[in-house]
């Protein structure tokens, strides 16, 4: 029974290599997002993590960081 499932009257091999890679290019892709994410991340912390009062105004009234703050509470 297992092996018909896995046979496909014969198209199984094409079935699971198609699953695999895809399986493997979703997985690829998930962890490259993320260090990338990660990285994003911390340059953005080693910038804005030791923010004063008047850095943080200064910050927040440029237009690609209001963009950043009205997505953020978007979601």
């Amino acid at each position: 029974m297992i092996n018909e499932i896995i046979s496909m009257n014969g198209y199984g091999s094409y079935v699971l290599s198609a699953f695999s890679f895809t399986l493997l290019s979703f997985s690829a892709l998930y962890l490259i997002t993320k260090s990338q994410f990660i990285k994003e991340q911390d340059k953005f912390v080693a910038k804005f993590g030791s923010l004063n009062s008047e850095k943080a105004k200064s910050a927040k009234s440029q237009r690609i960081n209001k963009e950043i703050l009205a997505d953020a509470t978007n979601n």
